[in-house]
């Protein structure tokens, strides 16, 4: 694997990403808007048929949840239609694609985790665009892996263990939803499996968070233990912070799909958050 053009490259996945790449050794080319709006087909195909990658990885998206709910029409032009550029053109060069996607195309129903390939059924907007982008992907591609992940956080962009520490030192105390249960993925534990996979030709869907699962709830306690932050948290039902983009309250996803493909799991996602803590934080 010799050169592999990354979207979203400013991103909070794409920096991490991009830095996991070009240290062993492979090339990178970060395109972010400026270099490439993937809602411009015509830009796309002169790009990447400019320097013919190797690989694809697509992290560009549109991921503002709640106001993707006022905004259809941007949302889906970013998430969709933007895929479907990407797509046309790694079809035009016989490009293998890997695309990341979300825990948001299920319903949220039950307590079981979720298998790559269970039955779609997004709750909002958000989802259902990026379904839509898997969709494009599957009907025009073989050379592609589908990766979903939730609870995303790393030191390059907005986040919810920066909103803890920021609310928890404002306020000294906070409620937190614990009716939604998921798995936190750190971007440079994911970025390193992600350099993996693109290694390969394992195609398919795949879950990647790091493993274990909390509520949102447990996710801020732990946040608190660790920064040694004495914050009251309580917890409370969905319900009492309504907002305009449904949420799925199961986000469980099952990852022994990367077993069997020989992919190293991720962390524990305690031991993920301690790591971040020390390197943003200074915390020991």
């Amino acid at each position: 694997m010799a050169r592999v053009l990354v979207t979203g490259a400013k991103g909070q996945l794409g920096t991490d990403l991009c830095a996991q790449l070009a240290g062993r050794g492979i090339g990178v080319i970060p395109v972010d808007v400026d270099e490439m709006d993937i809602t411009d087909g015509g830009a796309c195909l002169q790009v990447i048929g400019g320097c013919k990658p190797d690989a694809i990885i697509h992290c560009a998206a549109y991921t503002a949840v709640d106001a993707a709910e006022d905004n259809v029409d941007l949302c889906r032009k970013i998430n969709a239609v933007g895929t479907e550029n990407i797509v046309a053109a790694c079809k035009e060069w016989d490009i293998p694609l890997l695309y990341l996607s979300t825990d948001y195309v299920f319903d949220g129903q039950g307590t079981r985790p979720w298998e790559p390939d269970d039955v779609r059924n997004p709750l909002n907007v958000y989802g259902q665009t990026k379904y839509e982008g898997e969709v494009a992907i599957e009907g025009a591609l073989s050379k592609y892996f589908i990766v979903r992940i939730s609870w995303v956080f790393g030191k390059n962009g907005k986040n919810f263990v920066d909103t803890m520490i920021r609310l928890g030192k404002e306020r000294g105390s906070v409620s937190v939803v614990d009716d939604q249960i998921g798995s936190p993925t750190y971007t440079p534990d994911l970025s390193r499996l992600l350099a993996d996979m693109i290694m390969t030709d394992k195609y398919g869907r795949y879950h990647a968070t790091n493993e274990g699962l909390c509520s949102w709830y447990e996710f801020a306690c732990e946040i608190f233990r660790l920064s040694g932050m004495d914050v009251a948290v309580t917890p409370v039902d969905s319900s009492a912070f309504p907002v305009k983009a449904k949420r799925p309250k199961n986000s469980r996803m099952s990852k022994e799909k990367l077993d069997g493909a020989g992919f190293e799991r991720l962390p524990a996602w305690e031991d993920a958050l301690g790591r971040y803590l020390r390197e943003k934080y200074k915390v020991r």
